[in-house]
């Protein structure tokens, strides 16, 4: 990390901003209480994200500190965690998340071998506390967690504090350049930037940010073989064609519904985010009436039930599949055909192609792939990806190649090639953050 000495203006608006978050606490504290009504779980660690309390340590020693803020970016983070509990056995890491599916995939992930917290919001007191308590050897931010506050405040204590797996969109650039002032100077303070594509980094470039390049540590991510076998139960028997639309965002799934034709094919729903269980299911069971089926309906890790779960789906009463679980992915990939990419087709930039590829199932992609963009091209280029201009084509595509059985195989072997040829981005990672960590320790 470069220590880093603010102009007048960079003062400023950081001084600005920071009362903006302290004008704002009230109505931060409304939200989370909104959001608890639906997702109990934010009830949890009011006082650390306020910056008044945490957990006491479990083990001894100073941690590395890795944030990941919700549910992509902790499982982006698990080969990173990983390699470093292999290289550095008896390493205290610690793992902080902004939402409570980040928490509880950290939970399912890594058990008790890390500690987990709620970070604060980036108010000066709270994440000066927060790194007072926790007194980090080394931190790392992944993706696009950049907070003004906690990186002075980590500058302010000297320790490093690196950037990775990180991504900047050109929608990100042109925002971030609107406030120049908060980015710059905090950008300059991390180190060492590590970006995911020549894009991102020549982005960053522009913010005056040096990054390297290392890749995605998504594609290091390997699918869990009991969630990968989960799902290979619950394909139907006999076999019926499977179509999943995979993380799916508002508005998305009335597009695909409409656009839903009388078909023998089943359709899988996987919202991306659980507070729209409840809509989701309304949506399909007006379009589905009782021929609507629900995960939450076989019972949780009931592995057992896989054989009449999958002779429930071949049935063609059955005409649509809810996947109102978390932490599943994997098991709906391995059930289906061929995935359409939630927040595609409306304009959310899209979700994570990597894990289908990396199960071998093609892909159909939305115009809107804008927080994958290299990926995404890439993908296409490979022949594990098609792309459509909206909903109506993305299911009339599905279903074709759900329906040709030769054209899915081809597809689904370059998915295959695709993950498998950009993978080790863990590893050029850890190169440059383990003598980081030796260093500071």
């Amino acid at each position: 990390m470069t220590r880093v000495v603010e102009t007048l203006p960079q003062r400023a608006a950081r001084g600005f901003y920071s009362l903006a978050w302290y004008a704002g606490a009230p109505l931060a504290a409304a939200y989370l209480l909104w959001r608890s009504i639906r997702q109990p779980a934010y009830r949890r660690g009011w006082a650390s994200r306020f910056g008044l309390a945490w957990p006491p340590a479990s083990r001894p020693g100073r941690p590395v500190w890795i944030h990941a803020v919700s549910v992509g970016e902790t499982m982006a983070a698990r080969p990173l965690v990983e390699g470093l509990l292999a290289a550095r056995p008896g390493q205290r890491v610690l793992l902080s998340h902004m939402t409570p599916t980040g928490w509880e995939t950290g939970e399912r992930l890594f058990g008790d071998r890390v500690e987990r917290c709620l970070l604060p919001y980036d108010m000066p007191h709270a994440v000066s506390a927060f790194l007072r308590h926790y007194d980090p050897v080394a931190g790392v931010l992944m993706e696009t967690e950049l907070w003004p506050n906690l990186v002075a405040a980590a500058d302010v204590r000297g320790m490093p504090l690196a950037l990775v797996n990180a991504r900047l969109s050109p929608r990100s650039l042109a925002k971030a350049r609107r406030i120049l002032p908060l980015v710059a100077p905090a950008l300059a303070r991390l180190g060492p930037v590590i970006a995911q594509t020549e894009g991102d980094a020549a982005r960053l470039a522009e913010l005056g940010s040096e990054a390297s390049v290392a890749g995605n540590l998504k594609f290091d991510v390997h699918p869990d073989p009991a969630l990968v076998e989960r799902g290979r139960a619950w394909r139907p028997v006999p076999p019926r064609p499977v179509v999943l639309a995979a993380s799916t965002r508002d508005g998305e799934e009335a597009m695909l519904l409409d656009a839903w034709p009388r078909t023998e094919a089943l359709l899988a729903i996987v919202p991306r985010h659980p507070q729209r269980f409840e809509e989701v299911a309304r949506l399909m069971a007006a379009r589905f009436g009782t021929g609507l089926v629900r995960r939450s309906g076989l019972g949780e890790g009931d592995d057992g039930a896989g054989q009449a779960f999958a002779t429930r789906l071949a049935s063609a009463g059955t005409l649509g599949l809810l996947g109102d679980s978390m932490g599943e992915m994997p098991a709906y990939y391995a059930m289906a055909d061929v995935a359409i990419l939630g927040g595609s087709l409306a304009p959310f930039g899209g979700q994570n192609l990597i894990e289908a590829c990396a199960l071998g199932v093609p892909v159909v992609l939305g115009p809107h792939t804008f927080n994958f963009a290299e990926a995404a091209e890439q993908a296409i280029e490979a022949g594990a990806a098609l792309r459509v201009a909206d909903a109506a084509q993305a299911v009339a595509t599905a279903l074709e190649i759900a329906g040709d059985a030769p054209r899915r195989a081809r597809m689904g072997e370059r998915a295959l090639a695709f993950a498998g040829a950009h993978r080790g981005a863990s590893e050029r990672i850890l190169a440059r953050l383990l003598p980081l960590v030796d260093a500071a320790a």
